[in-house]
């Protein structure tokens, strides 16, 4: 058993969980760079196998179809195994189906090993839900969340130009390749390293009693089987909590697909920028990203201590996002490729705030299906990965120009913004029977 909580306060708390912070982060790096490597591969994987504009949507598209259809089986497959067997498993084999894209030979290949690794992915975001809920007190958790979180941009924000040298003088299937044995790797680290908090030999007392008293769980109950039912997905949708985040997060998410899959054919066909120069000016909007993560998540825990609202502070950040996101329709009125840069990089970073969506949803979900809250969430929000890649690949194929794909995402923005307005309503905690 361990010690009590020494009642003078003598006990210094140990910061395990920061140790817990920087493995999620990497995990998170590591799941983003995997998707969106396709994207870099795009340009010179078209040309080898011939795919049609409307084709490679399809494509970038068949990710999310089993991602978020498997969003719930594997929120509920956390409730059951728990956070470190369902991480480290999903890690590993998201992985292996990275490395199976380097020997695809034809569309058919490649389409299925999409559909592989969006089910392989799913389980990723509701287990950092719950490792926020479980180790982070609440005027902690968008601190926390903006740190892994920011792994998602800086994945390609600081390694596109590798990502981009290493398809020039390898191919495209050397990139694949690599990114999939770096992820199976640290899959196995993962299994050895993470504990939930009532589990691990790195956390004392004084830190648990920290935790707990600002709103963590600290220890999971994965001992609980809870049984799934369509009946308690229909509840938690009843929420408005959950309701109003679940469309903000899917307009979010339609900027963040597309700067994950058409951005560099973007910079490429319709900015006239050869491959390696978009490597080069495509890390500027992940940067703004890695930076609107960051400050988003400093805003947010900041104006809840100052006002002990959780309405202002976690709704006004993502609202301001959503906002900044929707200027991305400017980019068509101007003929600079640095303005175009600029524009983006605005949009991006406002994108980068509209992750704190994963936060207030660690703070809405009732204690007892945290699991299937997240999946639920994590399913919407990634219905953009299904609509948002086939929109734009439709619009480009059959008009020849970005120009309605780029209105597209800020509309659907400007919408993300009135659901978090009108519809979330309080920031708390919701009770289920």
């Amino acid at each position: 058993m361990r010690a009590p909580v020494n009642p003078g306060g003598l006990m210094r708390p140990t910061r395990a969980r920061i140790g817990v912070l920087a493995l999620i982060s990497v995990a998170t790096l590591l799941n983003y760079m995997d998707r969106a490597v396709m994207g870099v591969a795009a340009p010179s994987l078209t040309a080898e196998l011939k795919i049609s504009p409307e084709m490679m949507g399809f494509i970038f598209s068949a990710f999310s179809w089993t991602y978020a259809a498997s969003q719930i089986p594997g929120g509920l497959l956390l409730d059951r195994l728990g956070t470190r067997i369902t991480y480290a498993g999903s890690l590993i084999l998201w992985s292996f189906f990275t490395l199976l894209h380097g020997i695809a030979g034809n569309v058919a290949m490649l389409f299925g090993f999409r559909l592989a690794l969006g089910m392989a992915e799913a389980p990723c975001y509701p287990c950092n839900s719950r490792i926020l809920s479980s180790w982070f007190p609440q005027d902690e958790r968008a601190r926390a969340n903006s740190v892994y979180a920011v792994g998602q941009y800086a994945g390609l924000a600081f390694f596109a130009p590798v990502l981009f040298w290493v398809v020039g003088s390898f191919g495209w299937r050397a990139l694949f390749l690599i990114a999939g044995a770096l992820g199976m790797a640290f899959g196995l680290l993962m299994y050895a390293r993470y504990r939930d908090p009532g589990e691990s030999s790195r956390v004392n007392a004084a830190e648990l009693a920290h935790i707990q008293a600002g709103g963590g769980l600290t220890i999971a109950k994965t001992d609980e089987k809870i049984p799934f039912s369509w009946a308690n997905v229909r509840k938690l949708m009843s929420k408005r909590q959950i309701l109003g985040a679940s469309i903000g997060q899917f307009c979010g998410n339609s900027t963040l697909v597309f700067f994950l899959t058409w951005f560099p054919t973007y910079l490429a066909t319709e900015r006239g920028m050869d491959w390696l120069k978009s490597g080069t000016f495509a890390v500027l909007p992940y940067i703004a990203a890695s930076a609107g993560v960051l400050l988003g998540g400093q805003v947010s825990d900041m104006l809840i201590r100052r006002t002990g609202s959780a309405n202002i502070g976690r709704k006004l950040p993502i609202v301001a996002g959503l906002l900044l996101a929707s200027t991305i329709v400017a980019a068509n009125f101007v003929q600079s490729n640095t303005l175009v840069i600029a524009i983006m990089s605005i949009a991006f970073f406002g994108q980068g705030m509209v992750n704190l969506g994963w936060t207030l949803i660690s703070d809405v979900a009732p204690r007892q299906y945290i699991g299937l809250t997240g999946g639920v969430f994590n399913l919407c929000a990634n219905l953009a990965g299904i609509v948002t890649p086939i929109v734009v690949g439709v619009i480009v194929g059959q008009t020849g120009s970005f120009y309605g794909a780029l209105a597209f995402i800020g509309v659907l923005a400007l919408v993300g913004a009135a659901a978090y307005v009108f519809i979330v309503g309080d920031v708390r905690r919701v009770e289920m029977d």
